[in-house]
């Protein structure tokens, strides 16, 4: 017998094979590139790795380059070739090939021990049932074996010409075509296809407390690799990729289905080694394809139920828990609600948004500190250089959009625009790099805080997830109700949609944010009832005209004027959205406080890294609206000086000094510019009466303006705060006070 192939190891790793026939551990023979010894080794046996007859090379074949290998077996003999030279021999085998009866597999690079799969490339793969000589083996160097004296082998022989399919077809005219198999993976099992070895995998199904340099997150990296293979396939339909896709599936759920409840609930519940990302998305995703039920039932295996049952009954447990590790849970569950109608997933999705949103979110929509979330309320506290982390906007921009299809709350869209036009914007560096993505991992919302676009070197999660931000920008600007009756415009962006079901095309066109305006160009004809967002922002002078004409507010649900009408091919709404100036307070410190110009949240450019002091209410309007205290800055849009600071918006991707907080400090009551001759006091809690005052806007005139300065003044001497006489001299101001536009 005589076996002889060109091979190009990727790695060099141990006991792979070149070839291994046989029937299983007992009975085999195969041809190893390295072994324990880091050498070519050949072995055959009928009673197990202790009998084994061996021809052991001398040198190593070298990892990323071409060698041909061959052995041959003659009676009693055996040698071990390398590009034609003989590396080993043993001239004392006892058993041939015959003696091994008929073998249940013959394998091309697969053990049937847990070794690795041989990785790298095969050519020209023959088995003849003869032995070659030395001069036939060398002129395998110089040309396929079809040209030499020997002929193809006659027992099979794949030239390996194939650049599709899953087939090497035999050219010895037996017909002994080669189908490929998945069996990636240490151990071997088919379907395995990961960064790193199974024991990785093994190891966290018996791990008891999270252990990062052991055990670092192997289901979060499978995520990212069946995510890839469905983006693949769906891209461009070659079926290869969802069969690995399905085999990776099939070899979770071969591994997880095995566990007890208990196992997996402690997998999942240990920090960072049982992090899995959006694994259930990619599963869910991969059983939209192949409507495996087993598919379905594996996502499942990943309920975190302790988690998932505690969000569901509105029991907030967040405090200390991994931010990222534990978003991408819900988006998992929302899929699973809408496959499987379990209405415990939905309700906790639906109360865990309202655990972040607001009680844990910063003015630029971002969450968490350090990776983790912390106790609800505490935002002035956190800030620092490790806030705001943007995996976490990213997937719950991907929540929120879930939950908005099933409800159309407006506090979803409020939240999208928020989170989108801040942290998602501003997370990319304005410039271009030829190698990496200048994303943000940390923001930064300390006094002086810098972004870095380059954290770690560019190798962060966020980085991975920058790069598909840019790809969902439009993604939530419309939303279309299930019967098809209704469209919501919920951002105001420059974009296309082809409402297919409708023959509609609706152009928007907007130079928003820069400007408080949009117009929807309208294609074609047909009913449907057209809900066009107000942001809460925007409302006290939100407008709408319909080919021109100014259109009354119809009756509304909160957050959307609708108009219900039959639209045709010309038609042209436009939307004026006015931008207002106002400050946020932290929860956890009033005098520590965001400003947001309309959507955009505005930062100080400063390199101090001191909280800077700042004042706006002495000129604020009956609207609330507090940017009279502003002037804008020629030639830079969004611009504006307050004193001598420059704000600008956080969305500029820029490496310059910031302060996305700053210091309110309004130490005199004062109404548009009049002098009350009062103290700014403020309660137990740090809120001043100026705060509460404005907190009510926007007022409609200025009698509602007095009426309730007055009754609040009132309150407030009553309590203890001002005397009467200061009561006094607070009315009498607001009545002073003119507020002409």
């Amino acid at each position: 017998m005589t076996f002889a192939a060109w091979v190009r190891p990727a790695a060099a790793d141990e006991w792979s094979r070149i070839f291994d026939f046989g029937n299983d551990t007992e009975t085999n023979m195969f041809l190893t590139p390295r072994d324990s010894e880091g050498v070519p080794r050949f072995s055959i046996t009928r009673s197990g790795g202790g009998d084994e007859e061996r021809i052991v090379g001398s040198e190593s074949l070298p990892v990323g380059e071409w060698s041909h290998v061959a052995v041959t077996l003659a009676e009693g003999s055996g040698a071990l070739y390398v590009n034609g030279r003989r590396i080993g021999d043993n001239p004392r085998l006892s058993l041939t090939p015959a003696e091994l009866g008929p073998l249940a597999h013959c394998w091309i690079g697969r053990s049937h021990y847990d070794d690795p799969v041989q990785s790298g490339g095969y050519a020209d793969i023959n088995l003849w049932s003869s032995v070659l000589s030395p001069d036939q083996l060398g002129e395998l160097q110089r040309t396929e074996a079809a040209a030499t004296t020997a002929g193809p082998g006659d027992r099979f022989s794949y030239p390996c010409r194939e650049r599709s399919g899953t087939v090497l077809h035999d050219r010895s005219g037996g017909h002994r075509h080669a189908i490929y198999t998945r069996t990636w993976g240490e151990p071997s099992h088919p379907g395995f296809l990961a960064a790193y070895p199974e024991t990785q995998f093994i190891r966290l199904e018996s791990l008891t407390s999270s252990s990062y340099p052991v055990v670092w997150a192997p289901y979060y990296t499978a995520h990212k690799i069946l995510q890839g293979l469905l983006d693949a396939y769906e891209t461009t339909g070659d079926g290869r990729a969802l069969d690995l896709a399905s085999g990776m599936c099939d070899w979770m759920y071969s591994r997880l289905s095995e566990l007890t409840d208990a196992d997996l609930q402690r997998m999942w519940s240990l920090f960072s080694s049982g992090e899995y990302g959006g694994i259930v998305e990619a599963i869910l995703r991969t059983h939209d394809h192949t409507r495996e039920p087993r598919h379905l039932r594996l996502a499942e295996c990943f309920n975190l139920d302790s988690f998932i049952d505690a969000c569901a009954r509105n029991r907030d447990v967040l405090d200390g828990e991994h931010a990222n590790q534990h978003i991408p849970i819900l988006t998992g569950l929302v899929l699973l609600y809408e496959r499987t109608g379990d209405q415990r997933y939905k309700q906790a999705a639906h109360n865990f948004w309202r655990m972040v949103v607001p009680p844990r979110m910063f003015g630029i929509g971002g969450t968490g500190e350090g990776e983790f979330f912390h106790r609800r309320g505490r935002v002035a506290e956190l800030l620092g250089p490790e806030t705001a982390e943007t995996c976490c906007a990213h997937n719950m921009l991907k929540l929120t959009r879930a939950l908005f299809r099933w409800e159309t709350d407006p506090d979803y869209a409020e939240y999208h625009e928020r989170a989108l036009f801040n942290q998602i914007l501003g997370s990319k560096r304005d410039e271009d790099d030829d190698e990496k993505p200048l994303t943000t991992y940390f923001v930064g919302l300390q006094p002086g805080a810098i972004r870095d676009f380059t954290p770690k070197g560019g190798t962060t999660c966020c980085e991975g997830t920058g790069l598909e931000n840019a790809t969902k920008y439009q993604d939530s600007v419309y939303f279309v109700r299930d019967d098809q009756s209704a469209l919501y415009v919920n951002l105001y962006l420059p974009s296309t949609l082809r409402w297919r079901s409708k023959a509609v095309t609706i152009e928007q066109e907007t130079t928003f944010p820069y400007q408080g305006r949009s117009r929807l160009r309208m294609s074609g004809s047909a009913r449907f009832a057209l809900h066009l967002r107000v942001p809460d922002w925007a409302e006290p002078g939100f407008s709408v005209r319909i080919n021109g004409r100014p259109q009354p507010s119809p009756p509304a649900s909160r957050g959307y004027v609708t108009f219900t009408r039959e639209w045709e091919t010309g038609d042209a709404v436009d939307v004026e959205l006015p931008f207002l100036l106002r400050a946020e307070r932290s929860p956890d410190d009033s005098t520590v406080q965001n400003l947001m110009y309309g959507p955009l949240n505005l930062v100080a450019r400063s390199a101090s890294t001191e909280f800077l002091t700042l004042g706006f209410y002495a000129t604020a309007r009956l609207s609330g609206d507090l940017s009279r205290a502003l002037s804008a800055v020629l030639g830079k849009p969004l611009h504006f000086r307050v004193g001598d600071v420059e704000l600008a918006p956080f969305f500029e991707g820029t490496t310059e000094a910031y302060h996305a907080y700053f210091r309110r400090h309004e130490p005199r009551i004062v109404f548009d510019s009049v002098e009350a001759g009062v103290p700014n006091r403020r309660r137990p809690d740090g809120s001043t009466f100026l705060d509460e005052l404005w907190a009510e806007a926007p007022f409609t005139d200025r009698g509602e303006f007095i009426n309730h300065v007055t009754r609040l003044a009132r309150r407030w001497s009553r309590e203890g705060i001002f005397t009467g006489v200061e009561q006094g001299r607070i009315v009498s101001a607001a009545g002073r006070a003119r507020f002409e536009d």
